[in-house]
């Protein structure tokens, strides 16, 4: 792993670098390659409590999680416990995606449309800009790669259609689906 470690409102010690370098670096037991990834760790202190946030991109899935603790030390602690998580749910996902795939290669989708309604307000501030790369996946995964996130919705190139689709979680804990013309 190739760690880019930076701090925002805190002096990156030697010290602290090593305490990451060695958390982060157990997940390395649940990557194939772990010697050509690419971890971007920001550590940040605001009002007296450190906030670290580790991303980790990887074929298709990017790996993000984010922990605030009165000891930096401690969020540390969690994040890794947070990746963890992320990274056995994953790897279970995909196991029982693989089986039933084997089993069956016809895969249900609900076919219903599903429109967004958008508000017409001038007063409209935009604070950040993010881009990415769409990856081509089916729906399913991009729901996977939301969750992970931690995320509410996820932008994504749909396999099977080509075209750019939204998939969100919905307030009642149920998922909706986005097509575009």
């Amino acid at each position: 792993m190739k760690f880019n470690i930076r701090g925002e409102n805190i002096q990156i010690t030697a010290a602290l670098q090593e305490y990451v370098e060695k958390k982060v670096g157990r997940l390395t037991k649940y990557f194939d390659d772990p010697v050509s990834l690419d971890v971007q760790v920001t550590l940040r202190v605001l009002r007296g409590e450190g906030t670290i946030e580790v991303t980790i991109p990887l074929n298709g899935v990017i790996l993000r999680a984010e922990e605030t603790h009165a000891d930096m030390y401690a969020a540390i602690d969690l994040v890794v416990e947070k990746l963890e998580r992320q990274m056995r749910k994953h790897k279970t996902k995909l196991m029982r995606k693989l089986r039933v795939e084997a089993g069956s290669r016809a895969i249900h989708r609900d076919s219903q449309p599903v429109t967004a309604l958008a508000e017409d307000d001038e007063d409209i501030n935009i604070v950040r800009t993010k881009r990415f790369d769409l990856k081509p996946m089916d729906a399913q995964e991009a729901v996977m790669q939301m969750d992970m996130l931690g995320h509410n919705f996820f932008v994504f190139q749909n396999s099977v259609t080509n075209d750019v689709n939204v998939v969100y979680r919905r307030n009642d804990g149920r998922y909706g689906l986005i097509e575009t013309k």
